[in-house]
Order: structure tokens, then C-alpha cells, then sequence
């Protein structure tokens, strides 16, 4: 059953605000506005479409810059007149050329799309590539180089300047994320698992 028969379009003079994230990195990339045939041809065609305010008509994002939303998921609220799509962006978001109409300082979520880049890297492998040289030096190596990183960070914490902290911790959490990888695992996981020590 489509999802435009359980959205509640009256509540607001027939449209609803949408929120999109990108699948990767659950960045929010847009605000726009749907009405129930926006969303009908959302849903069949895969690409995001607004009802356009301004020009008063169906709008698919991207029908002139090609810089389509390739929808992964929709969910609606629990009243029924908001929409959640997650998408791909096929080339920067907004207007402007910036991956985001939100002018934030940098993407907050960068370390998803990092987990991304070395997946790409572990399945698209290039000699130049040094997630790729690391993968083949094996998990030992691996390993050892996250204990190593750990180390420096220590130090840099206690003895060094605030610059070299951030740098060791980048270096840790960048190999950590290599180390996941390599076992099979996700900062899902990882996110999964403190949420339920939390509780």
C-alpha cells in the first residue's frame, strides 16, 4: 500500500513538510514540501519529488542539474503529516553547489561517510591506496597499528600540545575504523552497543 494513503495531507491545506537525509552519512541535506501526488510519484519513480510552492507544480529535485535524491527509504511521523526520505544525492544537494542546504561549519557526520570511503576502498581496491596497503598487510598489522595509534594518543594527551591530541585521536579513530572493517563490523554496531549499556 503507498504511503500517500496514510499521510494526513489535510492537516495543512493539502501539504506536508519533508526532511531528507542522506542514507550514508544521515546528514540532512533539504526541507521541502509534498502534496499526495508528489509523494505517489516519489514513491513509483524512486526519485525525489516536492510540489513546488513557487511555481505551483510538481518539482523532481535534480530535473535540471541532474543532481538527483535516489530514494532508499520514506517513513512518516507519528501524527501522520511529516515525511523522513533517506537518499542517495547524485551530486551536491543545494543550489549553490554546497552537498547540504544547510550551511553547517562541516558535515557533523563525517565519520560515516569515512566508514564509507574505506569500504569503497576494501571493495574497489587501488594500489595507491593506503587502507588498501594496510588490508594487506593483514590484522595483525592492523591491530597493531590501532594499539600504536592508542599509544600516541596517550602521550600526546599528556605531553603534547592540543593540536598533536586531535591529530593522534584522528589517526585511532581512523585505523579503529579500518580494524572494524576488517572484522565485519559497522559503527552501527558499535553505536548499538553503547545504547543498550546506556539503558
Amino acid at each position: 500500500m503507498s504511503l500517500a494513503n496514510k499521510v494526513d495531507f489535510n492537516k495543512s491545506d493539502g501539504l506536508v513538510p519533508v526532511i531528507v537525509q542522506d542514507v550514508k552519512t544521515l546528514e540532512v541535506l533539504m526541507l521541502g514540501y509534498m502534496n499526495q501526488e508528489a509523494l505517489i510519484k516519489t514513491e513509483l519513480e524512486k526519485k525525489v519529488t516536492f510540489f513546488s510552492r513557487s511555481k505551483s507544480r510538481l518539482w523532481t529535485k535534480g530535473e535540471e542539474s541532474g543532481n538527483f535524491l535516489l530514494v532508499n527509504s520514506i517513513s512518516i511521523d507519528c501524527d501522520k503529516d511529516t515525511i523522513l526520505i533517506k537518499a542517495k544525492p547524485v551530486g551536491p544537494t543545494c543550489h549553490t553547489g554546497s552537498r547540504s542546504c544547510f550551511f553547517t561549519e562541516y558535515n557533523q557526520n563525517f565519520i560515516f561517510e569515512l566508514e564509507n570511503i574505506i569500504n569503497d576502498r576494501y571493495e574497489n581496491p587501488s594500489e595507491s591506496s593506503y587502507v588498501n596497503k594496510l588490508r594487506n598487510k593483514g590484522i595483525n598489522k592492523i591491530a597493531q597499528k590501532v594499539g600504536e595509534e592508542g599509544v600516541e594518543t596517550v602521550i600526546a594527551a599528556l605531553a603534547e600540545t592540543d593540536t598533536d591530541f586531535i591529530n593522534e585521536s584522528s589517526d585511532l579513530i581512523f585505523h579503529l575504523l579500518v580494524l572494524l572493517r576488517e572484522k565485519g563490523f559497522t559503527l552501527n554496531d558499535i553505536a548499538k552497543n553503547l545504547e543498550s549499556r546506556h539503558k
